[in-house]
This record gives C-alpha cells, sequence and structure tokens, in this order.
C-alpha cells in the first residue's frame, strides 16, 4: 500500500477503504494500470522505446510470464523506469488468484493499445477519436472494476456505464493537466474543440458515471466509486470557474462528507 500512496493519493482513499480480499485485487489493478502509464507518459524515453516496452509487457502478461521475463525487458532502461513499472510482477501477484485473471486480461488489453497510441502520436482529430483513446486508457478500467465488483460479492453493473466512469475520470484529467501536456507536444482535445465543449463531453459522461454509481448496490463498490467521481466532479468545478484544482483543504472535506452505504 506504501507504493500505492507514493503514486495516488487520489485512488489511496478509496481502496485503502476497502474489504481484505477486494483491498488487494483494486489495489493490484490500479498499481499495474499506473505501471504501464507511467511509460507512456514517461518524458525520457524515446517513442520506440515506450511501444517496445508496452507491447513486450502485453506479451509476457498473455503468456502468463515471470519476475524474469520482466527483469530482462526493463534491463536496458532499469535506470529510466520508476518503481511502479519495474514492479509490475509484484502488483500482479499481489492479486487474489481468483480475480488475477481478471487483472492480467486488462493490463494486456490497455497496455498494447497504448502501445498502438504512442505510436501514432496521440493524434486525436475528432469526437470518436477522443471516445476510443479514453476508453483505451481509463474506461477500459471501469470495465474492469466492474468484473471484481462482481467477483468478490456478486455486485452487478451496467457496462456501458462502466466506461463512462472511466471516462469521465479521464476527461477531467485531461482539462486539468491540457497545459502542461501542450508543453509536451500532445493535445488530447479534437480539431476544432474549445475548452467548453471537453467540458460539455466531460459533463456527459460524468453524468453517466453518476447513474453507474447509484445503480450500484450499497456496499463497497458504490462506496469506492463515489469518492474519486465527487473529487472529480470538484476539479471540474474548480477548472470551470477558473482556479484549475482542488487544494488539499478541499479534497479532505470532500472525502470526509461521504459516508458509507
Amino acid at each position: 500500500m506504501k507504493m500505492l500512496l507514493l503514486t495516488s493519493r487520489t485512488f489511496y482513499i478509496p481502496i485503502a477503504r476497502l474489504s481484505p480480499g477486494l483491498k488487494e485485487a483494486v489495489a493490484s489493478a490500479y498499481l499495474c494500470m499506473r505501471a504501464i502509464d507511467e511509460i507512456e507518459d514517461h518524458p525520457d524515453l524515446p517513442v520506440a522505446v515506450k511501444v517496445e516496452l508496452l507491447e513486450g509487457i502485453s506479451r509476457i502478461l498473455e503468456e502468463s510470464g515471470g519476475a524474469d521475463d520482466y527483469a530482462a525487458l526493463f534491463s536496458p532502461h532499469k535506470e529510466t523506469l520508476p518503481p511502479v513499472s519495474l514492479r509490475i510482477h509484484d502488483w500482479i501477484v499481489l492479486c487474489p488468484k481468483l480475480a488475477a485473471g481478471f487483472v492480467t486480461k486488462s493490463t494486456a488489453k490497455m497496455s498494447r493499445q497504448m502501445s498502438e497510441w504512442v505510436e501514432k502520436g496521440w493524434d486525436i482529430k475528432t469526437e470518436e477519436d477522443l471516445d476510443y483513446y479514453t476508453y483505451c486508457v481509463a474506461g477500459a478500467v471501469g470495465e474492469l472494476l466492474s468484473d471484481l465488483w462482481k467477483w468478490y460479492d456478486g455486485t452487478e453493473s451496467d457496462p456501458a456505464k462502466a466506461v463512462a466512469f472511466g471516462r469521465g475520470l479521464q476527461a477531467v484529467n485531461i482539462l486539468r493537466n491540457r497545459k502542461e501536456d501542450m508543453v509536451r507536444g500532445v493535445d488530447f482535445f479534437p480539431d476544432q474543440w474549445s475548452q467548453e465543449t471537453m467540458i460539455q463531453y466531460t459533463k456527459r459522461n460524468l453524468m453517466l458515471a453518476d447513474a453507474y454509481i447509484n445503480e450500484l448496490k450499497p456496499g463497497p463498490a458504490r462506496n469506492f466509486c463515489r469518492i474519486p467521481f465527487e473529487l472529480a466532479r470538484g476539479t471540474l468545478k474548480a477548472i470551470t470557474s477558473g482556479v484549475g484544482k482542488l487544494n488539499r483543504k478541499q479534497v479532505t472535506e470532500i472525502v470526509d462528507g461521504l459516508g458509507t452505504t
């Protein structure tokens, strides 16, 4: 859980509150996704290396490879890659065996799709492109979480709304990080889209995300999803008001204001 706290306080809070078993499964999923995301976004890795690593991770996962396979893949770049990426095998092992198949399958798929986006320079021209990108890096996470809810206690959920849950959170990140992305030469806004157009896209997906959460039965899944959702909604409000992001006090107030169901 220490690595989780180091990589994301936003997700550390809801994951830490989960019951044993589900906690390890969701932590494993998050850390695996973060491991490949750090490679996709790494400022010092050439495109060809990113593609090689992401495709290699996907292949190792599909072939049920072990620690030695990852070590061989990462060896030429071990001084450059962050610990969360280098330890991806540890995150797979962290997952309860009966849930590990969901995590490895989803991570393999996402890693391959990320490599495709890296190779084409995150070239997003249309809303359909944006939908596909946000599905690859976040909507698929919503699908994985839904698989884990069902595995843990039979909780059913709407697949399309699960995708919107992940997509809405990612859209908020795109809005929040646009200046930094533009500095590194990446623009996730489709052609001719204004800030307001992206805000409306984000609101549509967050509306579906809200419905997704409300349709979950009371319990750990709903409690988990509500925290990042409310933080994303608060961040969007800050963006639209010109502030840009939540401060620590606001984050604490949002989290503390959420009860359990």
